[in-house]
Protein backbone atom coordinates (compact mmCIF):
# COMPACT_ATOMS: atom_id res chain seq x y z
CA UNK A 1 0.00 0.00 0.00
CA UNK A 2 1.48 3.14 -1.31
CA UNK A 3 1.56 6.40 0.79
CA UNK A 4 -1.67 7.93 -0.75
CA UNK A 5 -3.64 4.80 -0.49
CA UNK A 6 -3.04 4.98 2.98
CA UNK A 7 -3.78 8.46 3.43
CA UNK A 8 -6.91 7.92 1.19
CA UNK A 9 -8.40 4.83 3.34
CA UNK A 10 -7.65 7.15 6.57
CA UNK A 11 -9.79 10.11 5.27
CA UNK A 12 -12.11 7.56 4.27
CA UNK A 13 -12.61 5.88 7.83
CA UNK A 14 -12.57 10.16 9.19
CA UNK A 15 -15.82 10.39 6.77
CA UNK A 16 -17.75 7.21 8.49
CA UNK A 17 -16.74 8.69 11.78
CA UNK A 18 -17.92 12.41 11.07
CA UNK A 19 -21.45 11.31 10.40
CA UNK A 20 -21.50 7.96 12.81
CA UNK A 21 -24.37 7.64 14.90
CA UNK A 22 -23.97 4.02 16.01
CA UNK A 23 -24.33 4.76 19.86
CA UNK A 24 -25.32 7.89 22.08
CA UNK A 25 -22.56 9.51 21.97
CA UNK A 26 -23.32 11.16 18.28
CA UNK A 27 -26.64 12.78 20.17
CA UNK A 28 -24.58 14.80 21.87
CA UNK A 29 -21.54 15.88 20.37
CA UNK A 30 -20.40 18.90 18.55
CA UNK A 31 -17.81 17.09 16.35
CA UNK A 32 -16.80 13.42 15.81
CA UNK A 33 -13.02 13.09 16.39
CA UNK A 34 -11.50 10.01 13.72
CA UNK A 35 -7.73 10.89 14.82
CA UNK A 36 -5.10 12.15 12.91
CA UNK A 37 -1.36 11.90 12.13
CA UNK A 38 1.09 10.95 9.49
CA UNK A 39 0.05 8.08 6.86
CA UNK A 40 3.47 6.67 6.82
CA UNK A 41 4.05 6.56 10.70
CA UNK A 42 5.07 3.42 12.21
CA UNK A 43 3.13 4.97 16.12
CA UNK A 44 0.08 5.21 17.26
CA UNK A 45 -0.84 6.75 20.31
CA UNK A 46 -4.27 5.43 21.91
CA UNK A 47 -6.13 7.70 24.06
CA UNK A 48 -9.37 7.68 25.76
CA UNK A 49 -12.06 9.15 24.42
CA UNK A 50 -12.00 13.35 23.27
CA UNK A 51 -12.30 15.87 25.54
CA UNK A 52 -14.48 19.18 25.38
CA UNK A 53 -11.91 20.65 23.27
CA UNK A 54 -11.21 18.18 20.89
CA UNK A 55 -15.04 17.99 20.36
CA UNK A 56 -14.88 21.69 19.96
CA UNK A 57 -12.12 21.04 16.80
CA UNK A 58 -12.64 17.72 15.90
CA UNK A 59 -8.80 16.52 16.44
CA UNK A 60 -7.66 14.57 19.23
CA UNK A 61 -5.61 15.71 22.32
CA UNK A 62 -5.59 19.33 21.84
CA UNK A 63 -6.40 21.00 25.32
CA UNK A 64 -3.84 20.66 28.29
CA UNK A 65 -3.21 17.24 27.82
CA UNK A 66 -2.38 17.58 24.27
CA UNK A 67 0.04 20.12 25.41
CA UNK A 68 1.89 17.87 27.53
CA UNK A 69 1.85 14.99 24.89
CA UNK A 70 3.66 17.13 22.61
CA UNK A 71 5.80 18.56 25.27
CA UNK A 72 6.81 14.47 25.76
CA UNK A 73 7.09 13.51 22.12
CA UNK A 74 9.74 16.98 21.69
CA UNK A 75 11.81 15.08 24.09
CA UNK A 76 12.68 12.16 22.14
CA UNK A 77 12.72 14.78 18.60
CA UNK A 78 9.23 13.71 17.25
CA UNK A 79 6.41 16.11 16.64
CA UNK A 80 2.49 14.95 16.87
CA UNK A 81 2.57 15.23 12.91
CA UNK A 82 5.08 11.92 12.84
CA UNK A 83 2.53 9.55 14.84
CA UNK A 84 -0.62 8.85 14.35
CA UNK A 85 -3.38 10.20 17.68
CA UNK A 86 -6.70 8.66 18.15
CA UNK A 87 -8.82 7.38 20.93
CA UNK A 88 -10.61 4.33 21.43
CA UNK A 89 -14.32 6.48 21.47
CA UNK A 90 -14.29 9.20 18.86
CA UNK A 91 -17.31 10.98 20.47
CA UNK A 92 -16.75 12.98 23.66
CA UNK A 93 -18.76 11.17 26.45
CA UNK A 94 -20.55 13.63 28.34
CA UNK A 95 -18.86 15.60 31.35
CA UNK A 96 -15.97 13.71 29.84
CA UNK A 97 -17.49 10.69 31.78
CA UNK A 98 -16.21 6.95 31.20
CA UNK A 99 -17.08 5.67 27.84
CA UNK A 100 -19.03 2.51 28.53
CA UNK A 101 -18.81 -0.93 27.08
CA UNK A 102 -21.33 -0.62 24.00
CA UNK A 103 -19.57 2.79 23.12
CA UNK A 104 -16.30 0.90 22.53
CA UNK A 105 -17.86 -1.64 21.34
CA UNK A 106 -18.92 0.34 18.22
CA UNK A 107 -16.19 2.29 17.77
CA UNK A 108 -13.91 -0.20 17.48
CA UNK A 109 -14.33 -1.42 13.72
CA UNK A 110 -13.20 2.37 13.18
CA UNK A 111 -9.93 1.88 15.25
CA UNK A 112 -9.27 -1.90 13.60
CA UNK A 113 -9.70 -0.10 10.40
CA UNK A 114 -7.31 2.63 11.19
CA UNK A 115 -4.80 -0.49 12.75
CA UNK A 116 -4.91 -2.20 9.55
CA UNK A 117 -4.64 0.91 7.82
CA UNK A 118 -1.50 2.06 9.24
CA UNK A 119 0.31 -1.28 9.98
CA UNK A 120 1.62 0.22 13.19
CA UNK A 121 4.75 -1.28 14.62
CA UNK A 122 3.71 0.25 18.16
CA UNK A 123 0.72 0.99 19.74
CA UNK A 124 1.39 3.15 22.70
CA UNK A 125 -1.51 2.92 24.80
CA UNK A 126 -2.71 6.52 26.55
CA UNK A 127 -4.66 5.38 29.92
CA UNK A 128 -6.98 2.98 31.37
CA UNK A 129 -9.57 2.40 28.66
CA UNK A 130 -6.84 1.99 26.01
CA UNK A 131 -4.58 0.02 28.18
CA UNK A 132 -7.72 -2.43 28.44
CA UNK A 133 -8.37 -2.47 24.80
CA UNK A 134 -5.08 -3.95 24.06
CA UNK A 135 -3.73 -5.74 27.23
CA UNK A 136 -6.56 -6.39 29.11
CA UNK A 137 -6.87 -7.72 32.76
CA UNK A 138 -2.96 -5.50 33.16
CA UNK A 139 -3.24 -1.86 35.42
CA UNK A 140 -1.32 1.50 34.30
CA UNK A 141 0.56 1.44 37.90
CA UNK A 142 2.18 -2.25 37.27
CA UNK A 143 3.15 -2.16 33.76
CA UNK A 144 3.41 1.09 32.47
CA UNK A 145 6.53 1.38 30.56
CA UNK A 146 6.73 -2.01 29.49
CA UNK A 147 5.63 -3.69 26.21
CA UNK A 148 3.24 -6.20 25.50
CA UNK A 149 2.56 -8.07 22.29
CA UNK A 150 -0.96 -6.62 20.55
CA UNK A 151 -3.55 -9.59 19.79
CA UNK A 152 -3.62 -9.49 15.43
CA UNK A 153 -7.50 -9.36 15.58
CA UNK A 154 -7.30 -5.95 17.04
CA UNK A 155 -6.05 -5.00 13.21
CA UNK A 156 -2.42 -4.70 14.14
CA UNK A 157 -0.91 -7.59 12.84
CA UNK A 158 2.68 -7.13 13.83
CA UNK A 159 2.64 -4.66 16.40
CA UNK A 160 3.61 -4.53 20.40
CA UNK A 161 1.86 -2.23 23.15
CA UNK A 162 3.86 0.12 25.19
CA UNK A 163 1.83 1.20 28.30
CA UNK A 164 1.84 4.91 29.29
CA UNK A 165 -0.20 7.00 31.69
CA UNK A 166 -2.54 9.33 30.10
CA UNK A 167 -1.30 12.69 29.95
CA UNK A 168 -4.31 14.12 31.94
CA UNK A 169 -3.20 11.46 35.16
CA UNK A 170 0.10 14.09 35.04
CA UNK A 171 -1.74 17.01 35.18
CA UNK A 172 -3.85 15.68 38.05
CA UNK A 173 -0.90 13.85 40.09
CA UNK A 174 2.36 16.11 39.15
CA UNK A 175 4.67 13.38 40.63
CA UNK A 176 3.43 11.56 37.34
CA UNK A 177 4.67 13.84 34.90
CA UNK A 178 8.25 12.38 35.94
CA UNK A 179 7.20 9.10 35.63
CA UNK A 180 5.90 9.59 32.14
CA UNK A 181 9.20 11.47 30.90
CA UNK A 182 11.15 8.33 32.12
CA UNK A 183 8.33 6.15 29.60
CA UNK A 184 8.31 8.42 26.59
CA UNK A 185 12.46 8.25 26.86
CA UNK A 186 12.63 4.70 26.37
CA UNK A 187 10.22 4.99 23.35
CA UNK A 188 13.08 5.24 20.54
CA UNK A 189 15.20 2.47 21.92
CA UNK A 190 12.16 0.14 22.03
CA UNK A 191 11.18 1.26 18.47
CA UNK A 192 14.80 -0.32 17.38
CA UNK A 193 14.24 -3.65 19.28
CA UNK A 194 10.63 -3.55 17.59
CA UNK A 195 12.15 -3.54 14.40
CA UNK A 196 14.35 -6.37 14.81
CA UNK A 197 11.76 -8.28 16.02
CA UNK A 198 9.18 -7.62 13.14
CA UNK A 199 12.46 -8.26 10.83
CA UNK A 200 12.37 -11.79 11.91
CA UNK A 201 8.79 -12.37 10.56
CA UNK A 202 7.52 -13.86 7.58
CA UNK A 203 7.48 -11.03 4.97
CA UNK A 204 3.70 -11.42 4.32
CA UNK A 205 3.12 -10.75 8.00
CA UNK A 206 5.16 -6.85 7.65
CA UNK A 207 3.83 -4.02 5.67
CA UNK A 208 6.97 -1.99 4.44
CA UNK A 209 7.30 -0.64 8.33
CA UNK A 210 11.13 -1.16 8.06
CA UNK A 211 13.88 1.72 7.48
CA UNK A 212 14.35 2.34 3.73
CA UNK A 213 17.93 2.18 2.40
CA UNK A 214 19.85 5.53 4.33
CA UNK A 215 17.18 4.93 7.17
CA UNK A 216 19.41 6.09 10.41
CA UNK A 217 19.04 6.67 13.43
CA UNK A 218 20.95 9.94 14.97
CA UNK A 219 21.46 10.89 18.38
CA UNK A 220 21.97 7.59 19.80
CA UNK A 221 23.00 3.96 19.57
CA UNK A 222 20.99 0.82 19.52
CA UNK A 223 22.10 -0.32 22.78
CA UNK A 224 20.77 2.53 25.10
CA UNK A 225 18.04 4.93 25.22
CA UNK A 226 18.53 8.27 22.85
CA UNK A 227 19.37 11.22 24.52
CA UNK A 228 16.63 14.02 24.57
CA UNK A 229 16.70 15.22 20.83
CA UNK A 230 17.31 12.20 19.50
CA UNK A 231 15.65 11.62 16.15
CA UNK A 232 15.33 8.78 13.67
CA UNK A 233 15.67 9.76 9.75
CA UNK A 234 14.37 8.52 6.13
CA UNK A 235 15.03 8.61 2.57
CA UNK A 236 11.99 10.73 1.49
CA UNK A 237 10.64 7.99 -0.63
CA UNK A 238 10.04 5.74 2.39
CA UNK A 239 7.79 5.25 5.69
CA UNK A 240 8.11 7.88 8.34
CA UNK A 241 10.43 6.52 10.24
CA UNK A 242 9.35 7.25 14.74
CA UNK A 243 8.56 5.20 17.45
CA UNK A 244 7.53 1.17 16.63
CA UNK A 245 7.29 -1.71 18.25
CA UNK A 246 6.43 -5.25 17.07
CA UNK A 247 5.11 -8.67 18.38
CA UNK A 248 8.05 -9.75 19.25
CA UNK A 249 9.84 -7.97 22.40
CA UNK A 250 11.61 -8.96 26.03
CA UNK A 251 8.68 -9.16 28.50
CA UNK A 252 9.05 -6.26 30.18
CA UNK A 253 8.15 -6.16 33.78
CA UNK A 254 7.48 -3.41 36.93
CA UNK A 255 10.56 -2.87 37.64
CA UNK A 256 12.15 -1.72 34.23
CA UNK A 257 10.60 1.77 35.30
CA UNK A 258 10.12 2.74 39.38
CA UNK A 259 6.91 4.22 39.58
CA UNK A 260 6.68 6.94 42.17
CA UNK A 261 2.83 6.21 42.51
CA UNK A 262 2.11 2.79 42.32
CA UNK A 263 0.54 2.69 45.90
CA UNK A 264 -2.30 5.17 44.30
CA UNK A 265 -5.21 2.74 42.96
CA UNK A 266 -6.03 3.34 38.98
CA UNK A 267 -9.63 3.39 40.51
CA UNK A 268 -8.37 7.14 41.82
CA UNK A 269 -7.07 8.08 38.46
CA UNK A 270 -10.26 8.24 37.32
CA UNK A 271 -10.01 7.77 33.45
CA UNK A 272 -6.36 7.40 33.41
Amino acid sequence: MTSEDRKAALDAIASEVRVCRRCRLSEQRTQAVPGEGHPDTEVMFVGEGPGQNEDRLGRPFVGAAGSLLEELLAMVGWRREDVFITNVVKCRPPGNRDPEADEMAACAPFLRRQLEVLDPALVVTLGRFSLQTFMPGDTISRVHGTTRPIDPASGARAATGYAMYHPAAALRQAALRETMQRDMAAIPETLMRARDGRATLPEAAVVATEPAPGAVLTGASSSSAPPAGATITAASDSRVIAPAISSIMPTSTAESTTDMNATIPDDQLGLF
